[in-house]
Formats: C-alpha cells, sequence, structure tokens
C-alpha cells in the first residue's frame, strides 16, 4: 500500500481522493477548525494542528512515497494583494520546503512530492515566484513538471488549477507518463510562458507530464442541488425580485433564455462590482445557465458567496448556494462531515483541492510510477 504525508491539509480532500488504497502517515494544518473536521472524517488523531514551520523531520514517521502540499494561495491569488513567496500566508512554502529538505538529509526523500496552487502562481512577480519553486526542486535532485487540470472535466464547477509534481531524480518513469512537449489538454500557453522564463537548469530537469484525456463528465450542476437544503433558506418573492434588478441586460436575457428551455435550469451567480455607463461603481449579479457552478471562493465578504437561481418555466427562485452543495462540487460524498456553521463549511470546502482531479492524478500518474519502481526500492502500489 502506498503511501503518503498531507500538509496544509484543511478537511483531507487530497486524502479523499488518495482513496482508501493510500496510507495516511502524517496530515498538518494550521487551522484548528479544520482540524476538527479533519479528524470528524478521519479519525482522533489523524492530523496535527499546528504551523508548519514548527513540524520537525522527527515528527513525520517512516518515508512517505508521497508528499502532498496544498500552501495557501492568499498572496499569489491574481485577486490577492501580490505578495507572492514573500507574503504571510503563501510565503508557508518556505518552512515546508525546508522540512523537505531535512527528509533528504536523512535519506528520506519522499519519491514524489505534489504542490497544488491556484494558476495565478504561474504569473506572481512576473513568474519569478513558479521558477523559484523550479528551482527549489532541481537543486534538491527533483525533476518537476507541471499541469493545469480544470475540475470542470470531473465535477460541474469550473476550478483551474495548478499542479506541480516533482519526482525524485532515482526514480524510475514508466511508459505513458510524460509527452515529449507541451499537449493542449494539460499545459495551457499561460504554463508554457511560465516555462519559458525557467532557469536552464530547471529547464534541464523539467518533465512535462501527461494523462489520458477524461472521459466526458455526465453530472450537470442542476444534478447536485438540494430541494430542501438544511444550510440555507430559499429567498422570498422579494428578494428573488431584489437580485433580479441588480442583473444587467445581458444577465437578464440569460434568465429569459433559460425560461424557454422547457427543464428546470439552475444558475450560479456571484454578485460584482461594475461600473455602469455613467462611470460609477454599481453591484451586478451576474449569472451562468451552461451547466457548472463558477469557482468557488472562501467566503471573505457576502458578495464572493454564491448563490444559485432555479428556473423551471415562468417559476423563479434563489438563495445562497448550501453547504452540502458545495461538497458535492468538490467531488465529497455525502456523508462527508461538514462544519454546521455555514461560513466554516463554505470557508472548508472553498479551500479545498476537487477530489476526483487527486484521483485522476494518482490513477494516471502516482500509481503507475510507484509500480514502475524495483521491489528493493520502496514497496510501491
Amino acid at each position: 500500500m502506498p503511501n503518503f504525508y498531507e500538509f496544509f491539509a484543511g478537511g483531507g480532500m487530497a486524502r479523499a481522493g488518495l482513496g482508501s488504497r493510500w496510507e495516511c502517515l502524517f496530515a498538518n494544518d494550521f487551522d484548528r477548525k479544520k482540524g476538527e473536521i479533519y479528524e470528524a472524517n478521519w479519525g482522533v488523531g489523524a492530523l496535527t494542528v499546528g504551523d508548519v514551520k514548527k513540524v520537525e523531520a522527527k515528527d513525520l514517521p517512516g518515508q512517505a512515497d508521497l508528499v502532498w502540499g496544498s500552501f495557501p494561495c492568499q498572496d499569489l491569488s491574481l485577486a490577492g494583494g501580490g505578495a507572492g513567496l514573500k507574503g504571510e500566508r503563501s510565503g508557508t512554502f518556505w518552512p515546508f520546503w525546508r522540512l523537505m529538505q531535512s527528509l533528504m538529509r536523512e535519506d528520506r526523500a519522499p519519491s514524489i512530492i505534489v504542490l497544488e496552487n491556484v494558476c495565478g502562481a504561474l504569473t506572481s512577480h512576473q513568474g519569478k515566484d513558479f521558477a523559484a519553486i523550479c528551482a527549489a526542486f532541481a537543486r534538491e535532485n527533483y525533476r518537476c513538471g507541471a499541469m493545469v487540470i480544470d475540475a470542470a472535466n470531473f465535477v460541474p464547477q469550473s476550478r483551474p488549477r495548478l499542479f506541480i509534481i516533482g519526482i525524485r531524480d532515482d526514480v524510475i518513469l514508466p511508459d505513458g507518463v510524460i509527452a515529449s512537449g507541451p499537449t493542449s489538454g494539460w499545459h495551457t500557453q499561460g504554463l508554457r510562458n511560465a516555462y519559458a522564463k525557467l532557469s536552464p537548469v530547471a529547464k534541464s530537469s523539467w518533465l512535462w507530464w501527461t494523462m489520458p484525456t477524461p472521459p466526458v463528465r455526465n453530472s450537470r450542476f442542476a444534478d447536485l442541488i438540494e430541494d430542501n437544503p438544511k444550510s440555507v433558506s430559499w429567498h422570498t418573492a422579494a428578494e428573488t425580485k431584489q437580485l433580479i434588478a441588480m442583473m444587467s441586460e445581458v444577465n437578464l436575457e440569460k434568465v429569459k433564455a433559460a425560461k424557454k428551455v422547457g427543464r428546470r435550469m439552475v444558475g450560479a451567480i456571484y454578485k460584482r462590482t461594475r461600473h455602469d455607463e455613467t462611470g460609477a461603481k454599481v453591484q451586478r449579479a451576474e449569472i451562468r445557465f451552461d451547466e457548472v457552478a463558477g469557482c468557488l471562493r472562501t467566503p471573505a465578504g457576502g458578495s464572493s458567496r454564491q448563490l444559485i437561481m432555479v428556473v423551471d418555466g415562468d417559476k423563479v427562485k434563489s438563495r445562497l448556494i448550501s453547504t452540502r452543495e458545495t461538497a458535492r462540487l468538490m467531488g465529497l460524498p455525502d456523508d462527508y462531515i461538514l462544519p454546521s456553521r455555514y461560513n466554516e463549511a463554505y470557508h472548508l470546502t472553498g479551500d479545498g483541492v476537487v477530489a476526483p482531479v487527486v484521483r485522476y492524478l494518482a490513477a494516471h500518474i502516482f500509481e503507475p510510477v510507484l509500480r514502475a519502481q524495483p521491489r528493493d526500492m520502496k514497496e510501491a502500489a
């Protein structure tokens, strides 16, 4: 059975994606409330709550086949302050990396190290932050590459994310996990631009990871909607009318078109500040009816909470998206335990990694790589 360490673990969504065939040797997160939910789902003592800066190599049992690190994205996000890897939150990559270096010095270097973050990491500080991460891998004799994966391939949520996959240089690569160059399915133009800015050393150890094209997703956003949610209430008719009044002509036309489809349509709404025809700032309700939810975000304020509008003929109703619906959009089963408080549950899911994406990576890269290793190396999948 392959094993792993999980850092910046949140509610354990990487663990959910890897599945029961993987053994978690150690998990860590700074957030006490997330830690409580992690333990509620994975067992008491399953996660160590505390600052990654205070975790030492001696705290980590055994030798991990894989280390997963979904380090904080706030300083790398396009909506963030631009501090990048020097920021208080995203800068926690460096103490995490020092911990990895400690394992390397003890001859316990993991075979695979995976980092997950927002795509803004590619352009943060004109690409210098991404280059710094790739250079860190290269200095420690790890080959690395990256992929941009949109969760919409697996769940009805638009959620492109960057996955940086580093592999120890003595690990054998099986056929089918790398390509000779970038591919349109996994390597966006933004990723290619970031690669072009890497140092010669980092480029020399670069890998163009690849996977089969995922099967066509067969679930729609409407399939995930609860008729009688427990975490939220449906708006009154007046509140729905007020929401519609916040829409521009373009968005109003989308609602009108949805009424004519002949079946129940579910639209995802975010409130955003826009400029009107006079240049004044106004709050607009922007809706999409493409069978996909908008990207879940942590609820820093009311405008960042996603709403839904259900249109069934001339009947229109609206409300906040429910916490269970957010969990479904992350690919979590309905028996996954969520916080009872709305904002805490939304923050947990909006801050996580989509579990089916992790499973796909495991099935097509991590597990084939580990199976390809000689038996006299670490016992593999």
